[in-house]
């Protein structure tokens, strides 16, 4: 029993020791990403005759750009639906129909701050997501589509 302490406490020490940090560095939703986006799906809402709000969170889903119509009013919809993508790493309507259909799922719904509906798409750079976009004020087949279009505006840096 000695010897296997012995043998922990030699791997732990060996695991914290200082030379073993280092420095994590992350891909991010910025400003002007978040921006670029947010323009290009209210953009796309407008001019499709919608008012809706929209809302763009960064990796950690905090909300870093929020636009809405003159006439919108739904912002924590928007909002939600983003962090939605953001937290499952698909979009909004992908993760309420998975819930649906995998009973052992359905309690990620209790989640605080998540919401299944449609309107929510990650921001991705290749399999890793770095933000998302919420879009809420038209029909649910019109949010997802404004928040691809706003995607579409900044593709050219996700790659």
């Amino acid at each position: 029993m000695t010897i296997r302490c012995a043998l922990a406490a030699g791997l732990i020490a060996t695991c914290a020791l200082p030379s073993q940090a280092q420095v994590i560095t992350q891909r991010d939703v910025g400003v002007r990403m978040g921006l670029a986006v947010a323009v290009g799906a209210l953009d796309q809402c407008e001019k499709d005759g919608n008012s809706v709000s929209v809302a763009v969170v960064d990796r950690a889903g905090r909300l870093r750009v929020f636009l809405q119509s003159d006439r919108a009013h739904n912002l924590e919809l928007a909002r939600r639906k983003a962090y939605t993508a953001r937290t499952f790493g698909r979009t909004s309507a992908e993760w309420a129909k998975r819930t649906t259909e995998m009973p052992e799922l359905a309690a990620q719904r209790e989640l605080a701050d998540v919401i299944a509906l449609r309107g929510g798409v990650p921001i991705k750079v290749g399999n890793e997501t770095i933000g998302a976009v919420g879009v809420s004020g038209s029909s649910s087949e019109g949010d997802e589509k404004c928040a691809m279009a706003g995607l579409a505006k900044v593709a050219d840096q996700l790659k």
